[in-house]
């Protein structure tokens, strides 16, 4: 017997936990963060207690309360005994929070399997940031930490994949196929059961730099006759726009090109494809391109794949920006053990440094680094480029309005250009018509009821229930 319970993912963009069963084989499809339930009870200043481990993620429903699946030392701060556990493994997609986050909770024995792209992403977000509970995807500390203080971290097994590798877990065998996605490494499955191949989308597009990688994914998956397709549907109901990231290309390029100012590029740096195109603009216009000393940390990984072609951190175009620290005076002793190393690289810059030169340079630093403009002290019409989602929910609402008071008080033009990292409504209805599964699962996404278009074998999931195949 085959059957899919569903623990994340349902009626949310985002969240995605999905436990397939087959025989005595037990996998996860993903083990994500689900914002919008997040946001439900917490906020800034007011989010779950490290010193209660995961009681407080258990209570409030953010993680499904399952035997066997987590930590022996949270389950312990939980008031639990430690049990052992009958998962096999997690196929994770990609890095974005909502589909690995919370794998920083699992028992330690299940191995973790992900893409080699995927694994320098989640590198590089572990060197680049403070450790946190919820984020200790590759290894993790012992909690409570004054019980453990001092001692190293604790391994997870990581498996690494590309496409073409196919591998067993279990019973099952699985096949990892690469997909467009705005964060490189991201992949869909098929995971041939004892029933027949099921299907897992993840996150997947049409309209980015790599199409031809979603077509490869949606031809085999078709070719495979399945007998269930998991499909994300996160824009299957939004307004249709014309988008593509060369689009993304062409407006920002005319932008940085009629500037003789500062210009300064806002979008998540785990988004290859969108730092590549500001790279070439960079190039193009002559000007130096900007990265904070906590993304130097992606370069210095996504390098190393020969696949992604990502400039080493000492590429003669790339600047790191060194920002002031405790001191003021630019101490070695005021940075981190992991920014350290960028410290004495000939193409770090002070702020003083880009305000000499700013219209020859192109700083990708983000909303979080608006401070920097207080010592950059940038110059009237200089630009402020948005290439990222627009506002979607009260809190970043509240952030986009703050980001305009920055803007205005620096005398910024605005301009906003981005492409999703989800496939349009039409191009979605597309590759589930072609597929053409037994059984469709819609998965992230508010409004499952849209693939009623091209599926008279829907079925509208519900959190916890189980589906045998």
């Amino acid at each position: 017997m085959t059957s899919l319970t569903f623990y994340g993912g349902v009626n949310e963009i985002g969240g995605n936990k999905i436990l397939l069963q087959d025989k005595d084989t037990k996998v996860f499809l993903d083990f994500g963060m689900s914002f919008g339930k997040n946001a439900k009870f917490f906020e800034e200043f007011i989010t779950p207690r490290v010193s209660n481990g995961i009681v407080d993620y258990l209570t409030m429903g953010l993680i499904p309360d399952i035997p066997g699946v987590y930590r022996d030392d949270l389950m312990e701060m939980a008031g639990r005994k430690p049990e052992n556990t009958d998962i096999d493994a997690v196929l994770l997609t990609h890095a974005h929070a909502d589909h690995a986050n919370y794998i920083s909770f699992l028992n330690k024995d299940i191995p973790i399997h992900m893409g080699a792209g995927c694994h320098y992403i989640l590198k590089a977000l572990a060197d680049r940031g403070a450790r946190s509970l919820d984020s200790e995807i590759l290894d993790y500390k012992e909690r409570p930490t004054s019980e453990h203080r001092g001692e190293k971290p604790i391994p997870r097994t990581i498996k690494e994949f590309r496409t073409g590798d196919k591998f067993k877990v279990g019973d099952l065998e699985v096949e990892p196929i690469h997909v467009d996605h705005s964060v490189p490494g991201a992949y869909g499955f098929i995971i041939y059961t004892s029933e027949g191949p099921v299907v897992y989308t993840g996150d997947i597009r049409l309209h980015g730099t790599h199409p031809e990688m979603t077509e490869d994914f949606v031809a085999k998956a078709k070719e495979v006759r399945p007998i269930a397709l998991i499909s994300e549907g996160t824009r299957i109901a939004d307004k249709e726009k014309e988008e593509s990231e060369q689009l993304v290309y062409q407006q920002c390029s005319k932008t940085v090109s009629e500037s003789n100012r500062l210009v300064f590029a806002d979008f998540n740096f785990k988004d290859v494809d969108r730092f590549q195109t500001f790279y070439k603009i960079a190039q193009e216009t002559g000007r130096k391109l900007v990265v904070k000393i906590n993304d130097a940390h992606f370069l210095k990984y996504l390098s190393q794949d020969k696949h992604l072609n990502v400039p080493n951190i000492d590429d003669e175009h790339i600047v790191i920006y060194l920002p002031k620290k405790n001191s003021g005076t630019y101490s070695d002793s005021d940075y981190s053990a992991n920014e350290r190393e960028f410290l004495n690289l000939n193409n770090t810059w002070t702020a003083d440094q880009i305000a000499a030169k700013e219209n020859k340079v192109l700083c990708c630093m983000g909303f979080y680094s608006f401070t920097s403009l207080i010592d950059i002290k940038p110059k009237p019409g200089a630009t402020y480029i948005h290439s990222a989602s627009e506002p979607y929910n009260e809190g970043q609402v509240i952030s986009s309005d703050r980001a305009d008071a920055w803007i205005e008080h620096f005398g910024m033009e605005r301009v906003q250009s981005h492409c999703s990292g989800h496939a349009r409504g039409r191009d979605l209805l597309e590759a589930v018509g072609e597929i053409d599964a037994k059984t469709l699962f819609p998965v992230h996404t508010e409004h499952p009821d849209a693939y009623n278009k091209v599926s008279k074998n829907i079925t509208m999931i519900e959190e916890g229930v189980k589906y045998n195949l």
